[in-house]
């Protein structure tokens, strides 16, 4: 059996990373042909020698030519050098990439994404953003473009292994009542609310239970993640928001639920490996191994869950709200929240100020429907720009 082509954009990333790892256990099943990066030239080079790629994408010119040269000086000059946001499209409509991991962090994921569904791929979906700021139009790219979205994120996973092999996409022909996503709480779950103004960055990052990215940590903290997921799953499994719940699970086994009519509860488990998820999207509708190690039920505390506190986590709120909206209200949700994240990450703003520059983001302007991708990246822009006034006026 030919190898499938396999493009990892973001590959130096945490996901990237750990797809990477799962491909290196599958070499007879999986051929890396697109690696992409931001600006980690050590990182992008060792995965370079490692898995030969056709193709790498690069952030600008300078950190291409960086890899450029030090891929001759290992001779390996063979490898195209690319580099900007129109390489990322280029790149995963190569005929040689069969499956495209889209993992790139926020909004400039997007394009590279829905130009792999566009394109027929089959796309390993870790890349929220894609779904929060275009659902509609993203949905619309997958059916025209006859592409297979499968979920990476370990919550839309735990929830897709956990509907019927059957699934076309219908809850009530498959007498499903909710789904329900679990939330770790974060790092802040029981700190007392009275001190989150002296928050650090480097609190919010020391997530207790994933290792991720910074950007992710905040929102995981602030529970927004939960929140942009809650907007993620509406699309992916055509759910009404009021069929969404959210429940706090800090021990982050039960990755997350579906409750059918007759009142069973189906759930996934698993060890906090994101592993597990590629290697299920990677690989469905089989199974290969993962490098995790298996689930050791007896060895493990007692299982417990409580509902999220909005007035604790207002971000968690802010995303039901938006979605409830429609339109545009999610694209702007989610600019605000990455500026808003960027600035407190960067020191300008407190931890506490975050999910007001967010609300305030979306009492500002128009939230009517874009009808294009470029009117929606445009309504980011303007949102973007909106908020680091804000944040300008307040420092």
């Amino acid at each position: 059996m030919k190898p499938q082509g396999i493009a990892v954009l973001g590959a130096t990333g945490s996901i990237g990373v750990n797809t990477l790892d799962v491909l290196a256990r599958h070499t007879d099943r999986y051929r890396v042909e697109v690696l992409t990066g931001n600006r980690q030239v050590d990182r992008m080079l060792a995965q370079c020698l490692q898995f030969s790629p056709r193709v790498v994408v690069m952030a600008d010119e300078t950190v291409a030519g960086a890899l450029r040269q030090r891929l001759a000086e290992r001779s390996l000059s063979g490898i195209q050098v690319w580099h900007g946001a129109e390489a990322l499209v280029e790149a995963v409509r190569l005929p040689e990439v069969d499956v495209v991991m889209a993992a790139i962090v926020g909004v400039a994921g997007l394009p590279s994404a829905m130009a792999a569904a566009q394109a027929g791929k089959r796309v390993l979906l870790a890349n929220k953003e894609s779904l929060v700021v275009a659902g509609r139009l993203f949905m619309q790219a997958v059916e025209r473009g006859g592409a297979t979205l499968l979920p990476v994120d370990s919550e839309h996973n735990a929830i897709f292994q956990s509907l019927p092999d059957n699934w076309s996409g219908d809850l009530d022909a498959a007498g499903v009542d909710k789904i329900i996503l679990t939330a770790s709480g974060g790092p802040f779950r029981t700190r007392p609310a009275d001190t989150f103004a002296a928050i650090t960055p480097q609190d919010a990052c020391k997530h207790p239970n994933w290792e991720m990215g910074r950007k992710i940590s905040v929102d995981s903290a602030t529970l927004m993640n939960k929140g942009l997921e809650v907007i993620e799953a509406h699309w992916l499994f055509n759910a009404p928001v009021d069929r969404i719940d959210v429940v706090v699970h800090p021990q982050s086994v039960i990755h997350s639920m579906v409750q059918y009519r007759d009142g069973s509860v189906i759930a996934q488990l698993g060890s906090p490996d994101m592993r597990t998820p590629i290697a299920c999207a990677l690989a469905w509708p089989q199974r290969v191994d993962a490098g995790v190690p298996p689930l050791d039920l007896c060895a493990l505390s007692a299982l417990t869950f409580e509902a999220p506190d909005l007035q604790r986590f207002p971000c968690l709120g802010l995303a039901f709200a938006a979605i409830r909206a429609g339109g545009d209200a999610p694209a702007v949700l989610n600019a605000a929240n990455e500026v808003a994240v960027a600035a407190f990450l960067d020191g300008r703003i407190r931890f506490v100020d975050i999910p007001g520059l967010v609300e305030s983001a979306l009492s500002h302007g128009h939230l009517g429907a874009s009808n294009s991708l470029g009117d929606l990246l445009a309504k980011d822009q303007d949102t973007r720009a909106y908020l680091l006034t804000r944040i300008g006026a307040s420092c």
